[in-house]
């Protein structure tokens, strides 16, 4: 069955609680994480059209437990460009981390985390992907309209080459959610070898950077 964009009411709830999910995602208090992160170095990468303000909690914890969180400090998250693998890079190399990183990419921040971790595997030590559409139907959600319209190309017509299904070699970790209103469950958990593991979260598409609950899931597959 072909999978399909979640229903209308769940968007509607996105919508209505924007203002408040956005506003804890980005100057929400640390939330207390029982992982320790011995300065284990993360880049966290924004959703579409995002920048790194949106992730300043997740980060913000991340930090408080031990690790070493970044941004990825390439602004707002547009539609893909031909250099994004060499900006990401660039970042790398300016972090200079002593070891591999961990990816998190945040809905469209996971599909660049993923495709960059095939780019760079040398680099990465495993991608955490957040209510991110890498598998079935490229359209089983309800942003891919304005991807297009603010990109000028379609989703089939990408300025890099992807394999959105083929897993990283390193260690991958899916999360959906049943509630997410933006993302099919389906398209955001994967298929087996598509991912090492899936993790079911409770959040809306937004919570997945600022839900505490799942922040600590996330701390948790960090170090798993």
């Amino acid at each position: 069955m072909t999978e399909k964009a979640p229903a209308l009411h769940l968007l509607l709830r996105e919508i209505a609680a924007f203002a408040k999910m956005r506003t804890m995602a980005t100057i929400g208090t640390a939330t207390a994480i029982d992982v320790k992160g011995h300065g284990h170095h993360v880049i966290v990468i924004p959703g579409f059209m995002a920048s790194d303000r949106t992730t300043a909690r997740l980060r913000r914890s991340l930090n408080r437990a031990g690790f070493v969180a970044h941004g990825w400090g390439l602004g707002r998250n547009v539609p893909v460009k031909a250099d994004i693998f060499d900006r990401l890079d660039r970042r790398l190399d300016h972090l200079n981390p002593d070891h591999k990183v961990t990816l998190i990419g945040w809905s469209l921040g996971g599909l660049v985390a993923r495709e960059y971790a095939k780019h760079a595997p040398h680099r990465i030590s495993r991608v955490i992907t957040l209510g991110s559409p890498f598998s079935g139907n490229l359209r089983a959600n309800n942003a891919w309209r304005a991807y297009q319209l603010l990109a000028g190309h379609t989703l089939e017509e990408l300025p890099i080459p992807v394999d959105l299904p083929a897993k990283p070699e390193m260690q991958t970790y899916a999360f959906w959610s049943a509630r997410d209103g933006v993302v099919a469950p389906r398209c955001a958990s994967g298929l087996q070898g598509e991912r090492d593991e899936q993790i079911e979260v409770d959040c809306s598409h937004m919570g997945f950077v600022a839900t505490p609950a799942v922040i600590a899931r996330i701390a948790e597959a960090i170090k798993s």
